[in-house]
């Protein structure tokens, strides 16, 4: 079952500058993650019947023209539930149906089933067809994937990762960057990579780091101009992990090693 791809240019932090709109269907297509109006989107819309739309996550750069698309073509809208509000306030638009982990949207090429994704956003979600799997903001074919506090979840993150581990599907559509045709090995780069970010956190809260800037900088030996915003809630995520597990003692605004420790 194969998807189509548009990449929308669309206000966002990620380096590619646009995101990745994919289509699965022809006369009862779904869209997920249309970001923004755009003559690629429409040229790929243009013979197909829409009759479904849904997002991984509500970020403005994956949500921006839900209201357009679904306006126009009177296609279902849905939203993961429990998050019926925040869609709408995302969207602008009131949810027909909600899915959970295991709906499947019906399409004419076959169903789209739902794989429950959160850590990024914690309404992330992944549409998965019998080879590939659009994952969103999940996974990344270089670099990483920012999950920052408040809403980013390390736990969670590191779970959604483990899961599709697990799947082992055929590929991977992200929303940035190119098509990730080894889910298995990326997952678990993401996977080292988040728990080696963590090592470094909990280093500097064991060197006597303990605000969240001392911390950010002692766990970043880099240059974060221009990202030192992203960075810093990626390292409040990660002390809200470590005091969740016990590790360390947070209180919102001084860190240190548990006593237990």
């Amino acid at each position: 079952m194969d998807w189509q791809r548009a990449d929308v240019p669309v206000p966002t932090r990620a380096p590619t500058g646009s995101t990745a709109a994919y289509v699965c269907g022809d006369e009862a297509a779904l869209l997920v993650d249309p970001a923004d109006t755009d003559d690629a989107l429409d040229s790929l819309l243009s013979d197909r019947t829409l009759a479904h739309i849904a997002l991984t996550h509500y970020h403005p750069d994956h949500a921006g023209a839900v209201a357009h698309y679904a306006r126009e073509t009177n296609a279902t809208v849905w939203a993961r539930r429990g998050r019926a509000t925040a869609f709408e306030g995302a969207t602008g638009v009131t949810p027909d149906k909600l899915f959970s982990d295991g709906t499947t949207i019906p399409t004419d090429a076959g169903p789209v089933t739902i794989l429950d994704t959160p850590g990024h956003a914690p309404e992330h979600v992944a549409f998965a067809t019998d080879g590939a799997v659009v994952s969103g903001d999940l996974a990344v074919a270089e670099g990483s994937v920012v999950v920052g506090a408040p809403e980013g979840d390390v736990r969670a993150y590191l779970s959604s990762l483990r899961r599709l581990h697990a799947r082992n599907p055929d590929a991977l559509l992200p929303s940035h960057g190119p098509r990730i045709e080894s889910p298995r090995e990326t997952c678990a780069r993401l996977i080292s990579h988040r728990l080696e970010r963590e090592r470094r956190v909990r280093a500097a809260v064991n060197d006597g780091a303990d605000t969240l800037d001392e911390v950010l900088d002692a766990a970043y030996e880099k240059d974060l101009t221009g990202v030192r915003d992203l960075a810093r809630a990626t390292v409040l995520a990660h002390l809200e992990k470590l005091a969740a597990e016990g590790t360390v003692s947070w209180d919102g605004e001084r860190a240190a090693l548990h006593p237990a420790e």
